[in-house]
């Protein structure tokens, strides 16, 4: 699951995708409406979510937010995330159920809630296939645009054996 493209905005509820980046901002695209819009940095905050990670227990190692909401997805059926009012010691009992290796030292109630907040946000909105869907069609176009470079270069072989 790629999260590189998915931004959580200060002021501005739920999670965007990136469109550009500008030098005093970032435009955004709303999943609902699909609108896009310019967010200054002077005003807001931004949270990329390909660079969250929450600590494990190893000191060395971090876990990535994807594999935080791989595990969430993979228990949904059976170990729904509670409520973001809960309490504290059962957001700790949900986290160490769907992740065994996070450090409850160091992981606060309020980036629990957070990351709750989030997946329950992405999983109404269907982000999580969208993402799934997304690299599909990048490799498809890698793959078409590497067999127009192939198909282009025998032709141009051919033009320089035809003047040489």
């Amino acid at each position: 699951m790629n999260l590189d493209k998915l931004v959580a905005v200060s002021g501005i509820g739920g999670i965007h995708k990136i469109a550009a980046n500008r030098d005093n901002g970032i435009i955004v695209q709303n999943y609902e409406t699909g609108k896009k819009r310019f967010v200054g940095s002077r005003k807001h905050q931004f949270t990329p979510l390909g660079s969250v990670t929450i600590y494990s227990q190893d000191p060395e190692e971090v876990i990535k937010l994807s594999d935080v909401f791989e595990a969430m997805l993979e228990k949904k059926g059976t170990l729904a995330p509670p409520a973001t009012s809960s309490s504290k010691e059962a957001l700790h009992k949900y986290f160490a159920d769907v992740m065994p290796k996070y450090d409850p030292d160091q992981v606060h109630a309020s980036d629990m809630k957070k990351i709750i907040k989030w997946f329950n946000y992405m999983d109404q909105h269907n982000i999580f296939n969208q993402l799934e869907a997304e690299p599909e069609e990048e490799d498809s176009k890698e793959s078409k645009e590497s067999k127009e470079d192939k198909e282009e270069q025998p032709a141009d072989k051919k033009v320089e054996e035809k003047t040489s």
